[in-house]
């Protein structure tokens, strides 16, 4: 693009007369033509006419700024391994325009975690009386599933698996964060079990006790 000067002046510089302005307008353009390469003349006072070397660098060019005033970018071309648990604790209520067609067959999931997108959930998932009475589960914690996330939608989809109970207390919250980690929080099985000591109570026997560091 061509390089446009704006040159303010008062009455004193049109008192100085057209050369004046003449000579501003050509230190100018000297100043912006250093380092890009380009040819610039200056012709006349009514503009400015410049002629390109082939192949240089232009003003607006980026191999001319340093890399700290270039912003990286890139785009992501495959998902190697899917970290998040696609779990996640939240609130449900219904949609906000009550005259859309999704009103009648979906409910908006709005997750704790500000992370993770909200979601649209069927309403077959949600309690029997949750249309009619949705203030009864305005604070009530649920886990949902992410199942799908479209590219042209603003909103996930997913199922609601299950009702944890009121928010604040500690059992509800204590699974909603587990179940959101992935961390398995089920009883040991039998096999595991019969690994642990049967006579009970245990206590370590004095000759192992004499093979460990004490670090009570």
């Amino acid at each position: 693009p061509d390089v446009i000067i704006e040159a303010q002046f008062d009455d004193n510089d049109a008192e100085c007369g057209e050369d004046h302005l003449k000579d501003m307008l050509i230190d100018d353009i000297k100043k912006l033509s250093l380092d890009t390469g380009e040819k610039v003349k200056a012709v006349g006072i009514g503009g400015v006419h410049r002629t390109k070397q082939d192949d240089g660098p232009t003003v607006n060019d980026p191999r001319l700024l340093p890399d700290k005033f270039l912003q990286r970018t890139a785009k992501v071309v495959y998902i190697l391994e899917k970290k998040h648990s696609r779990a996640a604790t939240g609130f449900i209520k219904l949609l906000a325009d009550k005259n859309s067609e999704l009103f009648k067959r979906c409910a908006m999931f709005s997750p704790v975690d500000h992370r993770v997108p909200r979601v649209y959930v069927s309403l077959a998932d949600c309690p029997p009386d949750f249309v009619t009475r949705p203030e009864d589960y305005s604070n009530m914690l649920f886990i949902c599933r992410i199942v799908d996330w479209k590219e042209d939608s603003n909103f996930a989809t997913g199922q609601l698996a299950k009702s944890l109970g009121q928010a604040g207390e500690i059992e509800p919250e204590t699974e909603g964060i587990l179940t959101e980690y992935g961390v398995d929080f089920s009883d040991f099985s039998p096999e595991a079990l019969e690994c642990l000591p049967q006579s009970l109570p245990w206590v370590i026997s004095s000759g192992e006790l004499a093979k460990r560091r004490d670090l009570r």
